[in-house]
């Protein structure tokens, strides 16, 4: 991987991402903002009772492209894997809410999407 692109994955940025259409199978591309902790790469959402489109894709089909479009621009093959274990999801989303100036920790825990990016030959399984 080229330096230029792990160091704009090291911080978070807005992106966008392309996910599979669970019903359609047509590629569905949004603009999204994703966070990096300690070599962990996660995107999440504000908290709301519905499901996004975006992450129903991926719990279908976790293959995902990662578009970065800042100053560095790249596509990035990746996967999503989606967060819903509890216990995990407490351990994370008080980072989101700090970055994201929140409080509200618990309502965040229950109704935010949240998952981890996992892109081969980056982060922490690639330190391993």
């Amino acid at each position: 991987m080229h330096d230029r692109i792990r160091q704009a994955l090291d911080q978070g940025q807005v992106i966008d991402i392309t996910t599979t259409g669970r019903t359609s199978g047509l590629p569905r591309r949004i603009e999204i903002v994703f966070h990096n902790f300690g070599g962990r790469i996660y995107i999440s959402g504000m908290p709301r009772h519905e499901k996004r489109a975006w992450l129903a894709n991926l719990e279908a089909d976790p293959a995902m492209t990662v578009h970065l479009k800042g100053a560095v621009q790249a596509d990035i093959e990746a996967a999503g894997r989606v967060i819903g274990d509890e216990v995990e999801r407490r351990q994370v989303m008080p980072l989101v809410a700090r970055a994201w100036r929140r409080t509200d920790i618990d309502v965040m825990v229950a109704q935010s999407p949240l998952i981890e990016v996992v892109i081969p030959g980056y982060g922490v399984a690639a330190a391993a």
